[in-house]
């Protein structure tokens, strides 16, 4: 009975294997077209080989920020006593911003006033005896010119007046000193009150009246605020260094902001850094990149009136083209998210090919190097179709924008390519493969 058992199990066994194995050929059978498809080849799709525009850009994501942001920290510490404006708001150069309280450094300043008047005082009297000595240096001299008096007497009434020149000189020495203290307290006092130092906007207020700020000349002291030209911003990217090299001053740049949806704006390069950014340093994600700043030329931070209800029309000069944008004054605030696609180089009618016609080939695996078994050959190719069959060329690229890649050498103007599916063409197809063709694309 249980031999009887164990026979049936394994032959259960063995129709679920028969049934996996011919479920396992009938995928492989489809998908290879040997089974429900037309025995006609790898259905495929086609593209024309044709001439074309092609831009190459580079895209990065950034921030904008104004091009000239100020910011201003204290060179003396003490309390907010007066605080007159608020963030946001639009002064010119000179209003007052804030004071400190200015207390103390009034002290010190009436102390050094004081101690100004004591050295001269004390100067005064310096010269009243060096006055004295000189008088009794010359009298001293004439009766001693007549061998009136010892040379004793004359050289120490020499002796006497010499001294009394240098604490006269000495006292005029701390006069100048005792000035100079006062003018550096003064400074310190012009210094409570914090004046704008150009016309913008209050783009960033940190502190608020009644808080205590540190202030110092040798290092930055607390960040209070800052003033931006808001009439003028720039994107400020980051650019991967594979990129980098292709950027360059005065390349036109398209800018999507994130806070304006399906509007796009123009800009221009204006800087790119020298010094790297690198992140993740000495790890398997390092990355470096370069600061780059974008201009930002489309008309942006103005009130200009709108007469008639009527969108204004936005007319940029660039080096090749110009560009015409209707659309209203959009208005940017700092730290706003930004991407940019950077136009680095433009080749007008030019052969070029989708960018998924292009895959890649090793030459070596049906030749194989005798020399060097299992080294990679591998090269760019597109295959053409000719007479329902796939022939794999060689070709050489050059740029490419987001859907086209210029092809200098290999196909023609006319020639049709295999332009997909991805992994037919990818994986599957080969020189001399029939094809079928299922589509075509632009």
């Amino acid at each position: 009975m249980a031999s009887k058992k164990g026979s049936k199990k394994r032959l259960w066994l063995i129709i679920f294997a028969i049934i996996f194995l011919f479920v396992i050929m009938a995928v492989v059978g489809r998908s290879a077209g040997w089974i429900g498809g037309d025995t006609g080849g790898h259905p495929v799709e086609t593209s024309i080989v044709g001439e074309r525009n092609i831009t190459r850009i580079v895209t990065a994501t950034g921030r904008i920020q104004p091009e000239v942001e100020v910011k201003i920290a204290p060179d003396v510490s003490g309390e907010i006593v007066e605080l007159n404006i608020r963030e946001g708001d639009f002064v010119y150069e000179g209003d007052v911003l804030l004071r400190i309280r200015p207390d103390i450094i009034q002290a010190r300043l009436d102390e050094a006033n004081a101690t100004l008047l004591g050295q001269k005082a004390r100067m005064e009297q310096n010269r009243a005896s060096m006055l004295r000595a000189k008088n009794e240096f010359e009298q001293k001299r004439t009766l001693f010119e007549r061998e009136m008096v010892s040379q004793l007497e004359f050289e120490n009434a020499s002796r006497s007046y010499e001294a009394e020149q240098a604490s006269f000189n000495a006292s005029s020495y701390q006069v100048e000193n005792a000035r100079a203290q006062l003018r550096r307290i003064e400074e310190e006092l012009r210094q409570t009150t914090i004046r704008a130092p150009m016309t913008g906007t209050v783009s960033r207020l940190d502190v608020e009246r009644g808080e205590r700020v540190v202030g110092s000349v040798q290092m930055a002291g607390t960040e209070m605020l800052r003033v931006a030209r808001m009439e003028q911003m720039e994107v400020r990217v980051n650019v991967n260094e594979n990129d980098i090299v292709y950027v360059s001053e005065n390349d036109t740049a398209r800018i999507d902001v994130d806070a304006y949806p399906g509007r796009q704006f123009v800009g221009v390069v204006t800087e790119i850094a020298n010094s790297a950014i690198t992140r993740g340093d000495g790890t398997a994600e390092q990355i470096t990149e370069y600061p780059v700043k974008i201009r930002i030329l489309s008309r942006h931070n103005r009130s200009d009136a709108i007469e008639d209800g009527q969108e204004p029309e936005e007319r940029i000069q660039l080096q090749n083209s110009e560009v015409t944008i209707p659309q209203p004054i959009a208005q940017f605030k700092p730290g706003m998210t930004a991407t940019v696609d950077i136009e680095t180089l433009r080749e007008e009618n030019v052969t070029s090919v989708p960018l998924q016609a292009v895959t890649m080939r090793d030459f070596n695996r049906k030749n194989p190097d005798t020399t060097g078994i299992g080294r990679e050959d591998m090269r760019r190719v597109v295959f053409r179709v000719i007479d329902g069959k796939a022939g794999m060329v060689q070709v050489e690229t050059g740029i490419s924008d987001d859907r086209y890649i210029h092809v200098i050498s290999g196909v023609g103007n006319g020639d049709e390519i295999v332009s997909g599916n991805y992994r037919i063409l990818s994986r599957v197809l080969e020189d001399g493969d029939i094809v079928r063709v299922a589509g075509s694309r632009d």
